[in-house]
């Protein structure tokens, strides 16, 4: 039980770790773009042009990710996926061995 207790609390504790590194680099990326995007308007004549705008995309892009890795979401493959497919097979396995009774 204790074995439980403390490999409950080592997962517990890396997901907090891992939402702080998002939330950080949430921050970080917020802070940092819009400081580029004030710097941007305030030194350029034509503000809405695509490079200005690369670095807010591709660390977005980025951020995203880091966002689905950290909350786990999985849109193609969860957790019910997971249990449709293995439902189908133990159908199948079930069906396979009924038919040679």
């Amino acid at each position: 039980m204790e074995q439980f207790d403390e490999d409950k609390y080592k997962r517990a504790k890396k997901k907090v770790e891992d939402l702080k590194g998002f939330y950080i680099h949430s921050m970080v990326y917020l802070v940092i773009n819009t400081f580029i995007l004030i710097n941007i308007y305030n030194h350029t004549d034509d503000f809405w042009q695509w490079p200005h705008f690369v670095t807010l995309a591709a660390w977005g892009i980025g951020l995203g990710f880091h966002a689905i890795k950290t909350f786990a979401y999985n849109p193609f493959f969860g957790k019910n996926w997971e249990a449709k497919q293995i439902e189908k097979y133990m159908e199948e396995d079930k069906k396979e061995i009924d038919k040679y009774r």
